[in-house]
């Protein structure tokens, strides 16, 4: 097997997962961002743990590998320390982690558009300077990250489209977003109808969490090899509907180092089809083209329905 892919941004670098060992039975949740990262990981909480109440706040429990703003050390002695079936979170590509026997990788894909929507209002609510000081950059901000005027949504969704960046460059971009679900689609022995339910790798869409969300925790449940009683469905599902993140999201909002403005704006919307609204039909055919080029025709039409 060849050696994982080096992923870097300014507060990531996938290099942290050599620190990291895996065990069987380790739960990995691989998403982009503004995917369901969170969502995912307090679905598999409640799997696992089988507590509606967690424990401690959930980015403790399932911290991010990659992140660099936290010593990988203290992450690691935390987990080790964990008794249960630990599930852990990267924005890592699985061509950039470790893939190790009898754990379990759970790819969360949402539709492109949506999910940059999503990305371009989250970048207001970060704190850039305390993420520095994290990132082990204290001082005073930088003239080019001064807070300046947001762009216009409309114009950055098009840069954002026409963005010819490799997936290494930026895994946010277009192409990064791509590539980090074909890798999986190839993973998880996708076909025609879908990504197939055999294997280590488990392929989730955003928009079927959505449309049937106890159906879809019933099939994660299946594929983890958890047992849960069916009295106890009803209260797991209720617990991991958006709705219920929103009102604990002190405790669920992955914001362990106080990196975001506000927990409640984290979970702006959640719905799908705000990236169609931003744009025209034109720009969504322009889109629908670009698409076309770089991914295989089955995983464009699993990935944009919905």
């Amino acid at each position: 097997m060849p050696d994982p892919i080096r992923y870097r941004s300014p507060d990531e670098d996938s290099a942290r997962w050599d620190a990291f060992t895996l065990r069987p039975g380790d739960v990995v949740i691989s998403t982009r961002s503004k995917s369901g990262t969170t969502w995912m990981q307090r679905i598999v909480s409640l799997l696992l743990l089988d507590e509606v109440e967690p424990y401690a706040p959930l980015s403790e429990i399932s911290p991010w590998i990659d992140w660099n703003v936290e010593p990988i050390e203290d992450v690691v002695a935390r987990l080790d320390a964990q008794p249960h079936r630990r599930f852990v979170k990267t924005h890592t590509p699985l061509d950039g982690v470790p893939i190790v026997d009898g754990v379990t990788y759970v790819v969360v894909a949402r539709h492109p558009l949506d999910m940059a929507v999503s990305l371009f209002h989250q970048g207001a609510n970060i704190d850039r300077v305390r993420l520095r000081a994290l990132a082990g950059e204290p001082g005073p901000v930088p003239d080019g990250d001064a807070p300046r005027p947001r762009p216009d949504l409309h114009a950055w969704l098009l840069r954002w489209i026409a963005s010819d960046a490799s997936p290494t460059e930026s895994m946010d971009g277009l192409r990064g977003v791509l590539h980090h679900v074909e890798d999986a689609w190839g993973r998880s022995e996708g076909g025609a109808a879908g990504p197939g339910e055999e294997g280590d790798v488990l392929l989730v869409h955003y928009a079927d969490l959505r449309a049937d969300l106890e159906q879809q925790m019933r099939r994660i449940a299946r594929r983890l090899a958890v047992e849960v009683h069916e009295h106890r469905w009803p209260d797991l599902v209720a617990a991991a509907s958006l709705a219920a993140m929103r009102k604990q999201a002190s405790t669920v909002v992955p914001d362990r180092l106080g990196v975001l403005r506000d927990h409640a704006a984290f979970f702006r919307r959640g719905s799908s089809g705000a990236g169609a609204e931003a744009l025209s039909p034109d720009e969504l055919a322009a889109y629908s083209v670009r698409v076309a080029a770089l991914l295989p025709p089955e995983i464009d039409a699993w990935l944009h329905r919905g």
